[in-house]
């Protein structure tokens, strides 16, 4: 086992990134065929090779910012890469509006602040809202009288002193009256009026932050006028431009992978594609649901695996990141992690386009190599030459 100090890399990058990490420690090993001496006469150099193997700590790997990805079957050709935006999804924004007109009187929420849902943003003092309060009490009022109109209609219908016309005009009146009645508290329920009457509540419809104010103490506003605007970031999806021909290929339930500008991957599934094309970019639009917190607005590349029209036959080919493969003693290889790290592992390489390279050898399905920063792996190995104890 080989152990080494822990000292800057040769660029300043290197040297920004790796200052502060530690458990770090390089191992030779000799899993790799062609990192293993063929014959006696390749000892000497075989001494001197760099070795395959690195340990290094997951508190390490967070701190170099080392990312990694889960590869899968697939050829360059079987990869649909777009450009696509994270949008709110349908539940996960709401616009929210005074139901009557009138004064903001108090607010209980800036921006950015989170919210509730149901939870109290701002009170607006309103004429309309009193007048809605008064409604509901006059109809709760004539639906008290017509039920006991109808009571002392059936005591006498019953003791028949009076007409069994009576009696019907007496149901009808109450039912009129209660459903009256039903349709003021609904009203009041509908425009949030507060107990006393005087004002409404302007309340969110779900729990999110705000992300948008339109109101200041004492403005008047009109009826349904947009006052704030909230978004719930774990409700989103991403809308990805496609091709025509590229959207025939795609399926509800088809895999796609978000790169985002940090460099870190998301797994995320494509829910529909739009029939028809957009008019400006002569693209349909591929919906994939996601699952975790992005910001509305953020500009990602998405890459799409469709089930439909990948490659067959032939042997099993993987696409990987561009900065994924590295050089190692005049030999292609890439990261792949270990229990104790990364190994570095020997494989061929097929074409490259839009910064994906095609793995022809040398990698399974269901590894999982290293991306971002794969370089510092690579740089650590290169120190280790030559301090073998």
């Amino acid at each position: 086992m080989i152990t080494k100090d822990k000292r800057l890399l040769g660029t300043v990058a290197g040297a920004m990134i790796l200052a502060a990490v530690t458990g770090f420690g390089v191992a030779r090993c000799s899993a790799d065929p062609a990192a293993a001496p063929t014959a006696e006469g390749d000892k000497e150099a075989a001494s001197e090779a760099l070795p395959s193997s690195l340990a290094i700590t997951p508190e390490a790997i967070k701190a170099a910012k080392i990312g990694v990805e889960t590869i899968g079957a697939g050829g360059l050709g079987s990869e649909i890469i777009s450009q696509a935006t994270v949008t709110a999804a349908p539940s996960g924004e709401a616009i929210v509006t005074a139901r009557a007109g009138g004064a903001v009187t108090r607010l209980f929420k800036r921006l950015g602040d989170p919210v509730s849902a149901g939870e109290t943003i701002a009170i607006v003092q309103s004429r309309d809202a009193a007048q809605i309060a008064a409604e509901r009490i006059a109809a709760d009022a004539r639906s008290t009288l017509a039920q006991k109109n109808l009571h002392r209609e059936k005591t006498l219908f019953d003791q028949k002193v009076s007409a069994r016309v009576d009696y019907e005009q007496a149901q009808a009146e109450a039912a009129a009256a209660a459903a009256e009645a039903q349709r003021a508290r609904a009203a009041a329920s509908a425009a949030q009026v507060t107990r006393d009457g005087s004002s409404v509540i302007v309340a969110s419809p779900i729990s999110g932050r705000i992300t948008a104010e339109n109101a200041s103490l004492g403005a008047f506003v009109q009826p349904e006028t947009e006052l704030f605007r909230v978004a719930d970031p774990s409700k989103v999806q991403i809308e990805a431009a496609v091709g025509p021909a590229d959207a025939q290929r795609l399926s509800p339930g088809d895999r796609a992978i978000i790169e985002l500008p940090d460099g870190r991957t998301i797994d995320a599934r494509v829910r529909a594609v739009t029939p028809g094309l957009s008019g400006d970019t002569r693209s349909a639009t591929a919906v994939l649901d996601v699952t975790g917190a992005l910001q509305p607005g953020l500009a990602v590349r998405v890459r799409l695996l469709p089930s439909r029209g990948a490659e067959t036959g032939g042997p099993v080919r993987i696409v990987i990141a561009d900065e994924a493969l590295q050089t190692l003693e005049g030999r292609d290889v890439v990261f792949v992690r270990t229990k104790e790290g990364f190994r570095a592992q020997t494989v061929t390489v097929g074409q490259r386009s839009a910064g994906r390279v095609e793995i022809l050898s040398g990698l399974k399905p269901g590894q999982i190599v290293a991306t971002k920063n794969a370089f510092l792996l690579k740089a650590e190995l290169g120190k280790g030459a030559g301090e073998e104890e």
